[in-house]
């Protein structure tokens, strides 16, 4: 089943109370139907990379990677896999015509430098207010990831955010306040997961799609305040 595009809810947030959650393709696919025409973008490391599956050749969009390339395809399959060609994740990927390359720390100047429209990254947690925490849940143990995110978070002019709405422990990964180290403050503007589409930030939560669950469903499970688009 096509999951709806972003672009077609608007004015009323649109309840998908009776179908499945999106599956991981179909979020990628929203995802991608939401990235404007022409766009520079980032691809975080996991769910993130997904979304390079559905862009379409006419978009006009360019992927961008922190190891310094620009004109990132799809994921490589089969013969077209080059262990010298991957993402940040380590991941084989195509490249398109027109495709270049560059030192690790140009690319990060692109980063920092307000060069690129949208960024598209994982998360441990988002708060209300557009918070996000992604490179370190806090335990001892956990190994710290860092690469990249924080300087997205700070030089994207667009962050969205794509992860699974509950933790393996059932607990909300969109909350109040951060309860994991902060990768960056009020930088996310709209959360995509399985059971929703919500955008984030000074006025809090609001919800454009759900998917599997009213919105009535998400006021019983998650502990922000959250509204509709026609409130």
């Amino acid at each position: 089943m096509r999951a709806p595009d972003v672009g077609e809810r608007t004015d009323v947030t649109v309840e998908h109370p009776d179908r499945a959650p999106l599956s991981r393709d179909e979020l990628a696919r929203v995802v991608a139907g939401d990235i404007p025409p022409g766009s520079y973008v980032n691809l975080g490391i996991g769910r993130p990379t997904h979304v390079a599956d559905h862009l379409t050749p006419d978009s006009g969009i360019v992927l961008h990677t922190e190891n310094g390339m620009l004109g990132m395809g799809p994921v490589a399959q089969g013969e077209d896999v080059d262990p010298d060609l991957v993402n940040a994740g380590k991941v084989p990927v195509t490249e398109l015509p027109g495709a270049s390359y560059f030192h690790h720390a140009d690319s990060f100047a692109m980063m920092r430098g307000g060069h690129l429209d949208v960024c598209v990254l994982g998360a441990f947690q988002v708060s209300q207010r557009g918070d996000l925490a992604n490179w370190h849940t806090g335990v001892e143990d956990a190994i710290p990831a860092v690469g990249g995110a924080m300087d997205l978070a700070v030089g994207a002019k667009r962050v969205f955010v794509m992860m699974t709405l509950f933790a393996k422990d059932g607990s909300s990964k969109l909350v109040e306040s951060l309860t994991y180290p902060v990768t960056g403050l009020a930088c996310v503007s709209r959360v995509y997961t399985e059971y929703g589409i919500v955008d984030v930030g000074p006025d809090g939560v609001t919800v454009r799609a759900t998917y599997g669950i009213s919105v009535d469903g998400l006021r019983d499970r998650l502990p922000v305040t959250i509204r509709r688009l026609e409130d």
